[in-house]
């Protein structure tokens, strides 16, 4: 069992149609749930995952996204120590502020895997996170 950290886009690609990119998503998301992985995210993907449907005033959606995220995923906050990971991950300039929660979340919790299609993470090393790689490399 590992514990698999999805960032923001995997949701989107899940719950639209993003063609190869929902596909990768739902057969990664199989092979998890076949070797009891953990599925966990921060509060920000739930929060990011919100904005299209209230800005379409789409409660519904919003709803469902909301509830299918909380019934698979475990949500990690912004806490102290993830705060303090964050401090020093903003340290390097090139990090954008969402990212460096997304990184810091991750890392306070301990994950073995943080699967994102950001390239700008991909090869980034983080202590508390084991393996940053993108959809496409995904080793599970």
């Amino acid at each position: 069992m590992s514990r698999v950290f999805w960032d923001t886009n995997l949701y989107i690609y899940l719950f639209e149609d993003y063609g190869q990119f929902s596909k990768s998503v739902t057969a990664l998301r199989s092979r998890m749930i076949e070797r009891g992985d953990q599925l966990l995210t921060s509060t920000l993907s739930l929060g990011e995952i919100l904005v299209k449907p209230v800005e379409a005033n789409n409660r519904e959606l919003s709803d469902k996204y909301e509830t299918a995220i909380k019934a698979t995923s475990i949500l990690l906050p912004l806490d102290i120590k993830a705060a303090r990971i964050y401090a020093a991950l903003r340290s390097d300039r090139a990090l954008r502020a969402p990212d460096a929660i997304q990184l810091a979340c991750a890392a306070s919790a301990g994950i073995d895997l943080f699967v994102t299609n950001d390239a700008r993470l991909h090869g980034k090393h983080v202590d508390g996170i084991q393996f940053i790689v993108p959809l496409d490399r995904v080793p599970i």
